[in-house]
């Protein structure tokens, strides 16, 4: 993937210092001090251009949210994006931007993202419309891939989640097996998300909104991670076979 922006990308970003994280590894397992409180941190890993990482920051204000992508354009788009969604208007000659209390962009490659962020640093790790790289010689690179999903584990917390989203069947069915295979626990599973219609709560993120508006299925699944979360979720399925 190639994206070509407009010239000076590189500084506009290094300019964002408040919203914008370019080393994150210095940061790992300071995340709580970098936002300043001990909320839980959400993550979206391959953001694009950043709409649902706004949108969910403006949604849910005690929860701190980090946008990860590696490419300076996508990062200088989702600022935009975060800036517009919470309302946010600069001045293009400030040397940085105003902060976004519970948001953050990260500029890093998520095939190291257990070197961002500490043991069980996380809360939730989103997925959405990551690519379905559908070659069989390219399976290691979906970030459903065990190898991955080993990584999300060490760094998702004990109530860590993982929540995937996609218009691909062949992604999400390579990703329902990935997960099976890992003995991992899925819930909310769907294979149109959308059928009766888009949930007024519901975050879209921009691919999102583009296919289900063109008709085509949203795949969605959650899988429970970490111990607490676990317990809860089969907690709740002895209550319900029990009623």
């Amino acid at each position: 993937m190639r994206l070509r922006g407009r010239k000076g990308i590189r500084e506009d970003i290094e300019r964002q210092k408040e919203l914008v994280v370019l080393n994150a590894k210095d940061y790992q397992g300071k995340w709580a001090e970098l936002f300043g409180n001990n909320n839980p941190i959400h993550a979206e890993l391959g953001m694009g251009k950043g709409r649902f990482i706004s949108e969910m920051s403006k949604k849910y204000p005690n929860i701190n949210f980090i946008g990860v992508d590696m490419y300076d354009e996508l990062i200088r788009k989702a600022s935009e994006k975060a800036k517009n969604a919470h309302e946010i208007k600069t001045d293009e000659e400030a040397e940085s931007a105003p902060s976004i209390p519970n948001l953050k962009l990260m500029l890093f490659n998520i095939e190291h993202i257990e070197e961002a962020f500490a043991e069980g640093e996380l809360e939730r790790v989103y997925l959405n419309f990551s690519d379905p790289w559908p070659k069989k010689k390219h399976a290691r690179r979906r970030l459903t891939h065990p190898g991955f999903v080993e990584k999300y584990q060490q760094i998702l917390n004990a109530n860590g989640e993982i929540h995937l989203k996609t218009d691909s069947q062949s992604l999400f069915e390579f990703s329902l097996n990935s997960f099976a295979d890992m003995g991992l626990r899925m819930r909310n599973i769907s294979l149109n998300l959308h059928v009766d219609g888009i949930h007024p709560d519901h975050v879209m993120t921009e691919y999102e909104t583009k296919f289900a508006g063109q008709g085509m299925n949203i795949h969605r699944c959650e899988v429970v991670i970490g111990e607490n979360v676990l317990a809860s979720h089969l907690e709740q399925l002895n209550k319900a076979k029990s009623e």
